[in-house]
């Protein structure tokens, strides 16, 4: 009897390494196909960002800026006073600055501001930037509009954009960096890791609308949801700040 015990835990640990090697090689598998997917669709990604300034590529209704990187309300202005769009909004302003900030930092730009630039406050994310961005271009009664942002930032406002106005033809701008400019993105720390981060919440915004286009909405927007009880919001005029 005792010799039965003994052959058969025997037997039982003579089998189980063959399977945790089998699981252990499943997960190497695994990882290194993770990788291989994630690294071909990040250069994927990297196709996407322009790496000089070019001309839009058409004039548009409106001009969108969504702010966050330098130089991005500057070239959106430019555009304006190019005439290739009829309106400006400035898309997530802080709460704190108004167009006495702006006309400081762009002293030729008084004329526009007080003509054709409206200022958006609500926006804190690219998602909301498109909400409050899509109710611009309705009021306005806008079918064209020119998006205006950084370049490593413009893929993921386009998903973003696109999902709110399907009905919208969208005109990217991006906007290139100085840091861009001056050193190649693989030879900097922290614009390989800006990248990558913004690689990662492009992923997840296209993952995310994919659902949404067939009936999944994992974070419905409540903005939205409370417009039937209260009045909307309409951007600011930047001559009212």
């Amino acid at each position: 009897m005792t010799l039965l015990d003994d052959q058969d835990t025997t037997g039982m640990h003579v089998a189980a390494p063959p399977r945790r090697r089998v699981i252990r090689a499943a997960l190497v598998v695994a990882f290194a196909l993770s990788f291989m997917v994630g690294a071909i669709g990040f250069v994927a990604f990297l196709a996407q960002l322009r790496s000089g300034e070019l001309k839009p590529s058409a004039n548009a209704d409106g001009i969108v800026v969504l702010t966050g990187g330098s130089s991005r309300v500057a070239d959106a202005l430019e555009l304006l006073a190019n005439g290739f769009g009829k309106r400006l909004l400035i898309s997530g302003v802080h709460p704190t600055n108004g167009a006495a900030n702006i006309s400081r930092t762009l002293p030729d730009s008084q004329r526009l501001l007080d003509c054709c630039v409206d200022l958006d406050r609500s926006a804190v994310n690219t998602r909301s930037n498109a909400v409050e961005t899509k109710r611009w271009v309705h009021e306005r009664g806008f079918k064209s509009l020119i998006v205006v942002t950084s370049n490593y930032h413009m893929p993921r406002a386009i998903v973003e954009m696109s999902h709110e106005m399907p009905d919208i033809e969208l005109i990217p701008f991006s906007v290139i960096g100085d840091k861009w400019r001056d050193e190649p993105w693989w030879t900097s720390g922290p614009t390989l890791r800006l990248l990558l981060s913004e690689y990662v919440k492009y992923l997840a915004a296209e993952a995310r609308v994919r659902l949404a286009n067939i009936g999944i909405d994992l974070m419905p927007d409540s903005g939205s949801d409370q417009q039937s009880d209260a009045p909307q919001r309409r951007p600011a005029t930047a001559s009212a700040n």
